[in-house]
């Protein structure tokens, strides 16, 4: 089995001096080994290209046989860490509450302890037939 550790320490320094982030490293069975990766302003395929082969050339495929896949955190992926909160501040999200419940709004802030989502409610007023 590929060493967890040691493939996100080998990420860590193949990305030093870029602005590229760890989003989720998963290695399921038989060493299906998934990278998400994210950036503050994008994530080319030449980056992909050269993760993986970084990573090809620390982890001998004849020794341990692995599938390896790196790619870019999507659009519709959830958020993971906070880094990609602060890089979403200003935009719209989606959000899950503990119970249940969908909100959009614009992100407005973030810290270690959580973020500030600022959201519009739709209310009827007195006289009208529907709410606005």
């Amino acid at each position: 089995m590929i060493d967890k550790m040691l493939l996100e320490q080998v990420l860590t320094e193949g990305m030093e001096g870029t602005d590229l982030f760890i989003v989720d490293v998963t290695i399921g069975k038989d060493n299906n080994i998934v990278v998400e990766i994210d950036s503050d302003t994008s994530v080319d395929i030449d980056e992909c290209v050269r993760l993986t082969r970084l990573v090809e050339s620390h982890f001998d495929r004849d020794k341990e046989d692995y599938d390896l896949e790196i790619g870019s955190a999507g659009l519709t992926s959830p958020l993971k860490v906070e880094r990609q909160y602060h890089k979403n501040i200003g935009n719209e999200v989606e959000v899950l509450t503990a119970d249940g419940r969908k909100l959009k709004g614009v992100l407005k802030a973030v810290d270690s302890e959580g973020f500030v989502l600022t959201t519009e409610q739709k209310v009827k007023k007195e006289g009208q037939k529907r709410p606005v």
